[in-house]
């Protein structure tokens, strides 16, 4: 599947899963490079089912010492929530983030760095690894993330001394879905790769098709951030070798995509880990 003068990524036609709110980067960003892009959310965020324990940790947040935000939509949900009730983080409180693209969302909002924020990787394995989390005993952390996230980062914490709170600031749900417009679509022009950014949504995308169009995608390429989801592909009956990215960025699934078509230097480095923007 040769890339033509329109673009490295000519001819392939890719379904991007991001949420509804979260996809247009990456569709205008694969669309520039000349795929055909089709857009079927498999995860919707949502405001907390039950919003009183987070107004309590809200009100308390000068007790922390540091404060970790686990994707992009934790910091928009905490900062946004602390906004509409006309309060800000504390200004002693650190902050940290798990990966660039929650880094450049505290940016957005902040107008500054985080205080941690790992150099390379990014999924809690990376963010545990940086040298100012190694000896916290004693302090007082508090983790921004939707409901029901990994365990990982907050057990590690705990083992080595610190007193860990979650923050739930969003919940993921399942969107409704045009089922009969994807099988259409996919009868007509059966997709090249899909674009699945975290563990959830790859569940959701095989519960959301059903078995009629489940053996479509066993035999799809999915492009994934990490192991921990080509894991789940595996146990899903995924038969074809996953391309991992190394990030939810744009520019990352991009280039997963050039390097399968052979057009990108071999010797180009994609990040190890993987923040899920979902």
């Amino acid at each position: 599947m040769p890339a033509t003068e329109a673009g490295p990524l000519a001819g392939l036609h890719i379904m991007n899963t991001r949420p509804a709110h979260q996809a247009g980067p990456l569709s205008e960003r694969l669309r520039a490079a000349g795929a055909e892009v089709y857009d079927f959310p498999v995860l919707a965020i949502d405001e907390p089912a039950d919003p009183g324990p987070l107004a309590g940790l809200l009100a308390r947040l000068d007790d922390f010492h540091l404060a970790i935000f686990i994707s992009p939509n934790a910091v928009d949900r905490a900062l946004n929530r602390l906004a509409r009730e006309g309060r800000a983080l504390p200004p002693g409180l650190k902050l940290a983030t798990v990966g660039r693209g929650s880094a450049r969302a505290l940016r957005q909002h902040l107008g500054r760095e985080p205080d941690i924020c790992p150099a390379r990787g990014a999924d809690s394995e990376a963010l545990l690894a940086h040298p100012d989390l190694q000896e916290v005993a004693g302090q007082r952390i508090v983790i921004f993330r939707g409901d029901g996230g990994r365990e990982h980062l907050a057990e590690v914490l705990r083992q080595r001394g610190a007193e860990v709170e979650y923050a739930n600031v969003y919940r993921r749900t399942r969107p409704d879905a045009d089922l009969a417009a994807l099988q259409h679509r996919w009868a007509r022009h059966a997709f090249d790769a899909i674009v699945v950014t975290s563990g959830e949504g790859l569940r959701n995308l095989f519960d959301m098709v059903g078995p009629l169009a489940q053996h479509w995608l066993q035999q799809t390429t999915l492009v994934l951030i990490n192991e921990r989801q080509a894991d789940i592909a595996r146990q899903l009956g995924c038969r074809r070798p996953p391309l991992l990215c190394g990030s939810a960025e744009a520019a990352a699934v991009v280039e997963a995509l050039r390097r399968w078509r052979g057009k990108a230097p071999a010797h180009t480095d994609l990040e190890s880990g993987g923040e899920a923007g979902d």
